[in-house]
């Protein structure tokens, strides 16, 4: 309250290229921190649903547990959405493998999967990336027009001056520093911009990897229908299958 109270006689005595760029300012502001806050209680509860569906997943004694339980509680989290792709295109290999044999003919069951695992793993790459474009905007561009208002109002400030004759000091020091509060209020927009684009691109890496990892299991969970032995040579060979899958996302990632 106490720094809008002092932009007020800024804002008062401005034109209408520096209320312009003030209502800029305030409107990335509103929206970065907007979607910061949408962002944050998004993430802990897609976090409190992927710890839920990942240790039901690893405790159900069969795959039809599992859809049941997809089928009781739908898709919360990316790792259910993986899942549930690897069983509608499990669904069409099985039942309706002579409507679609155009498209499975093109490829092998296995890469048919992969496929299905790879277009899941792609959604939730896009949806975990909507927003930052908006985010890197504002943390890029906020400076620079807080310092245009700045440069506008300094020159207007001693264009003022100049007409009045005036050269002291405290005449030039009231307006100019009045002025320079608009690059403050541009590195106020753009900071927590800054911020919260690098703590939510860490964060979606980090989940992106996890997934990654996880496609590996499901995949050989649904072409053998059990759950991956790690030690097994069986296992590392069904995990190389899918290798490209990892691949491609990973250097999406990076």
């Amino acid at each position: 309250m106490e720094a809008l109270a002092n932009l007020s006689p800024l804002i008062a005595q401005a034109d209408g290229v520096i209320r312009g760029t003030f209502v800029i300012l305030l409107a990335a502001s509103i929206g970065s921190w907007t979607l910061i806050l949408t962002r944050l209680v998004t993430g802990v509860r897609q976090r409190r649903a992927s710890r839920g569906f990942l240790t039901h997943f690893w405790q159900a004694a069969s795959i039809e547990e599992i859809a049941q339980w997809l089928r009781g509680r739908g898709v919360t989290d990316p790792f259910s959405h993986l899942v549930h792709h690897g069983f509608n295109a499990v669904d069409t290999l099985r039942t309706r493998g002579r409507e679609v044999a155009g498209v499975i003919a093109s490829a092998s069951p296995d890469e048919f999967l992969t496929r299905a695992l790879r277009r899941a793993i792609e959604q939730d790459r896009t949806r975990l990336e909507n927003g930052l474009t908006f985010l890197a905007s504002v943390a890029s561009i906020a400076p620079f027009v807080g310092l245009f208002g700045t440069v506008w109002g300094i020159y207007h400030a001693l264009s003022a001056i100049s007409a009045a004759g005036t050269n002291t000091l405290e005449a030039v020091a009231g307006p100019v520093g009045e002025a320079l509060i608009m690059t403050g209020v541009g590195l106020a927009v753009a900071i927590p911009a800054a911020l919260a684009y690098n703590l939510i691109a860490r964060e979606n890496a980090k989940t992106l990897s996890q997934l990654n990892a996880f496609a590996y299991d499901v995949f050989a969970f649904l072409s053998t229908g059990v759950k991956t032995d790690l030690g097994s040579q069986d296992a590392r060979q069904t995990g190389e299958r899918v290798m490209s899958l990892a691949a491609r996302t990973r250097g999406q990632v990076a």
